[in-house]
């Protein structure tokens, strides 16, 4: 049974930082690429970020490149979300997904797997 636990979110003022991380276990967690996406209330799910299972490869959404910075240790079968400058704008729930692929997908529909979830508030 694959699984998928996200750290705990958090209430953070604009400006602050925060470090999420992600738990895998059930899945040879080598062979994943890893993202991260997030949906605030009444808005569509968004990509944040991805990460080939090899780490050598990372895309970012726009709004959050030069912020966020997506790591993995496959040695522990996690995956971190470092995020920075945090906006009250990045106020969503943040899940933890993984796929098995050829290629980093910044697409919700391509990935297999995905956590509960957890709450970044960041307040103005």
């Amino acid at each position: 049974q694959v699984q998928l636990v996200e750290s705990a979110g958090g209430l953070v003022q604009a400006g602050g930082s925060l470090r999420l991380s992600c738990a895998a276990s059930g899945l040879t967690f080598i062979s994943y690429d890893m993202g991260w996406f997030r949906q605030a209330p009444g808005k569509e799910r968004e990509f944040v970020a991805a990460i080939k299972w090899s780490g050598g490869a990372t895309k970012y959404a726009d709004s959050v490149k030069g912020r966020f910075t997506i790591s993995r240790d496959n040695a522990k079968n996690n995956v971190y979300l470092q995020m920075n400058r945090l906006k009250p704008e990045d106020t969503a729930s943040y899940y933890c997904t993984a796929r098995r692929g050829s290629y980093v997908s910044i697409q919700g529909d391509d990935y297999d797997y995905w956590g509960q979830g957890t709450q970044v508030t960041v307040s103005s």
